[in-house]
């Protein structure tokens, strides 16, 4: 079963910050469809299986931008 989850991702500027989020994010097993906009900072991505948020949070702090609680 596949859910939708949320975040806002703080420092993304361009069509690259999108790509290297999108890519840290379906790098982690179970993550996929990734859909990212510039304008809010919310990246939007389904899970079909369990995902840890810190294992979220990592990939995301891991090339350079921040999570917001």
């Amino acid at each position: 079963m596949s859910s939708s989850q949320t975040i806002r991702v703080k420092g993304m500027r361009c069509q690259h910050c999108s790509q290297s989020v999108t890519q840290a994010l379906e790098a982690i097993p179970n993550v996929h469809d990734v859909q990212v906009d510039l304008s809010s900072g919310d990246v939007t991505f389904e899970t079909s299986g369990p995902v840890d948020k810190d294992t979220i949070r990592s990939a995301i702090e891991a090339i350079g931008f921040d999570v917001e609680e």
